[in-house]
C-alpha cells in the first residue's frame, strides 16, 4: 500500500514537471501521514506539490535550475469525494487548467451512473481550486 500511494504521488507531481527543464536533478519528497482517517493519499498530494514549489525556488536561487517556472508547467492539487447518494468514494488529482492526472473512483454499494460521475467530478473540480488557491496562500504567491 505503501508504495501504491508513493507511486500515485509520484504520477501527480511527474504531471506538472518539465524532465528536462529538471535537467540532472532529482527531487525527493517524503510525506509522513501521521493519521489515516481520509483523504490521507490526496492531502499527500497536494502538500507535496507545495514542497514541490519550495524546493524549485531554493533550486533557481542556488543555482541548481534556471527557472522554476519552467520546471513547473502547471499547478497540481488532489480532494477525495465521497457522495452518500451515489454511494461512491472517489479520488481526482487535476492541474491548475483543469486537467486530469488521476482519477480513482470506486462505488460502494450500488454502480453509479454517468450523470452522478459529472456530479463528482464538478466537486472535484470545485474542490481542486479551493486547494490551489490555498496552496498558492501558503507559498505567497498571490
Amino acid at each position: 500500500r505503501t508504495h501504491e500511494i508513493s507511486r500515485l504521488i509520484g504520477r501527480c507531481l511527474r504531471g506538472v514537471v518539465d524532465m528536462k527543464a529538471l535537467g540532472e536533478n532529482q527531487v525527493q519528497i517524503d510525506c509522513d501521514v501521521l493519521q489515516a482517517d481520509g483523504g490521507t493519499r490526496t492531502a499527500s498530494i497536494t502538500g507535496a506539490y507545495v514542497a514541490l514549489v519550495d524546493a524549485m525556488h531554493w533550486a533557481e536561487e542556488h543555482k541548481h535550475v534556471k527557472s522554476a517556472d519552467r520546471v513547473l508547467k502547471d499547478w497540481v492539487s488532489a480532494v477525495s469525494i465521497e457522495d452518500s447518494q451515489a454511494m461512491t468514494d472517489m479520488n481526482v488529482a487535476m492541474t491548475g487548467s483543469g486537467d486530469f492526472i488521476e482519477i480513482q473512483g470506486t462505488a460502494e454499494h450500488r454502480p453509479f451512473n454517468r450523470a452522478e460521475l459529472n456530479t463528482l467530478l464538478d466537486l472535484a473540480e470545485k474542490g481542486n481550486r479551493e486547494l490551489q488557491a490555498a496552496q498558492r496562500a501558503a507559498l505567497a504567491l498571490d
